[in-house]
């Protein structure tokens, strides 16, 4: 089951300078929480496969709200893979790197933002045609000098650097010229999904939106 016409790894990364990472435990958050993004200038949206509810809140995001484009994070095999695209994922991310899962989102044709820690990673990454990255853990695998040190012997590739990265360092990441977004969980906080503060989420979502890059 290969999608038609997807989207390419570079135009998930580059819509807009944040891609929230999004844990979701009720699927009647989705769509509203989806809403508040796409109001606050954030389209590509990651729900995280690590509920039970994941698919499903993907699904209805995808059928309910066109204007967002519903991604999903945590791909840690093909089976997620392709569970994730029939639920309608338009795109995916995955805390690291295998041929496995390569193979099975270049067969579906789901965008891959595959994770990265090493040199070696990236290299295998790299064979397999993939050259837009997820750098995760971010701060904890070396944060700005590490992807300042990968500049010179992987200047072709871009990064999306997911992990310790908030309000307070995201302008940091954005500057460097390897780093076309940054994925962060700051703009959809676990109370603010839990207590409908909706309103809250469309503002952190427009700050966010218009972060210098």
């Amino acid at each position: 089951m290969a999608m038609t016409n997807p989207l390419t790894a570079l135009q998930v990364m580059r819509d807009a300078p944040v891609i929230p990472v999004i844990v979701l435990h009720d699927v009647k958050h989705a769509v509203p929480l989806a809403r508040a993004l796409v109001a606050g200038g954030i389209r590509m949206l990651e729900v995280t496969l690590r509920t039970p509810q994941a698919l499903e809140c993907i699904e209805a995001i995808a059928k309910e709200v066109p204007e967002a484009v519903a991604g999903a994070g945590t791909i840690r095999s093909a089976a997620d893979a392709q569970a994730s695209a029939l639920a309608g994922a338009k795109f995916g991310v995955s805390p690291g790197y295998t041929r496995a899962v390569g193979k099975a989102c270049h067969d579906l044709g789901l965008p891959l933002l595959p994770g990265v820690a090493t040199g070696s990673e990236i290299m295998t990454a790299q064979e397999d045609g993939y050259t837009e990255l997820k750098f995760f853990p971010a701060m904890q695998a070396g944060g700005l000098p590490m992807l300042k040190a990968w500049q010179g012997p992987f200047g072709d590739v871009t990064f999306c650097p997911t992990g310790g990265i908030h309000a307070g360092n995201a302008a940091e990441f954005l500057a460097l010229s390897n780093v076309a977004c940054v994925g962060g969980s700051w703009i959809v906080p676990t109370d603010a999904i839990r207590d409908g503060d909706w309103a809250q989420i469309e503002q952190l979502a427009r700050a966010a939106s218009q972060l210098p890059r």
